[in-house]
């Protein structure tokens, strides 16, 4: 089974190798700049994948240039498509990996893969845009997209929340400066989340699009909390005016029934598990 998976240097991509190995993949790594459809074609019709999980993308919502997300995003996404739609053999399956952000700041209890999208910046725009426009392959192409809620683990830049919060506790730092205090997340193991994405590029529910998540919502105070016991110190947090994002999605708790019932029994370990698996390392 030969399968090309994009962003395969990134966290992600790093364990959905592992993941994909065990299970008797040949995995495959995209060099070509997805902005350069000519290099794409090249190489996706050199390497005649069987199996694909676009993962590659700008996924830090505080990147400096809006524009990027965009390009890279969404347009880069279409040279994939676009290419893959020209091989001589067609995949088996095309795993897109698009994001919870673009339900935006609902707070309506859980969401499922029906609730009203309301994006509230340009990552979520582009992650949202890209969902759209890859409707059009849907004829040509055995697409399933994947809304992956957030995520954690080893190895993770400490650009994000959570990596930083241990990454300070690890530093025995006394003081922490943050944004808003006041967000609450649904947090995931990347190994899981890498397992999910494996059971859904093998059973391909075509044309469907799933949300990756764990159903429960953790506060960052909770998360600190976590931290302080599993540190065993208290740390002082400084809220930071310039972390502070204006369009912050404030609440995001996924509903992962289809998840459940399109791959089996599904579950990621409980966060304090994934927190010492980072404190230790």
């Amino acid at each position: 089974m030969r399968t090309l998976v994009t962003g395969l240097g990134g966290f992600t991509g790093k364990y959905l190798r592992e993941e994909l190995g065990r299970a008797g993949h040949e995995v495959a790594g995209l060099e070509a700049d997805l902005t350069d459809a000519s290099a794409v074609a090249a190489e996706i019709g050199r390497i005649q994948p069987e199996w694909v999980v676009h993962l590659a993308g700008i996924a830090f919502v505080g990147h400096g240039d809006q524009n990027d997300f965009y390009k890279v995003n969404l347009l880069g996404t279409r040279n994939l498509l676009s290419s893959l739609a020209g091989c001589a053999r067609r995949p088996s399956c095309v795993l897109l990996a698009s994001s919870s952000n673009v339900y935006g700041n609902s707070l309506e209890g859980v969401l499922s893969e029906e609730s009203p999208e309301h994006p509230a910046n340009d990552y979520a725009v582009s992650k949202m845009a890209m969902e759209r426009m890859a409707r059009l392959w849907h004829d040509r192409l055995p697409l399933v997209i994947a809304r992956p809620f957030n995520y954690t683990g080893v190895g993770q830049s400490e650009a994000f929340l959570v990596p930083k919060i241990v990454a300070h506790f690890r530093a025995r730092a006394a003081v922490i400066e943050l944004g808003n205090l006041d967000v609450w997340r649904d947090l995931s193991d990347v190994r899981s989340v890498v397992r999910a994405y494996r059971r859904l590029l093998e059973e391909c529910p075509a044309g469907q699009t799933v949300n990756v998540c764990s159903g429960r919502t953790y506060s960052l105070r909770e998360i600190l909390a976590l931290m302080e016991g599993i540190a065993g110190y208290d740390i002082e947090v400084a809220v930071n005016a310039e972390y502070v994002r204006q369009s912050e999605v404030r609440r995001l708790c996924g509903d992962p029934s289809r998840l459940r019932r399109l791959i089996g029994d599904w579950h990621t370990p409980p966060l304090d598990e994934t927190l010492r698996w980072m404190y230790s390392r």
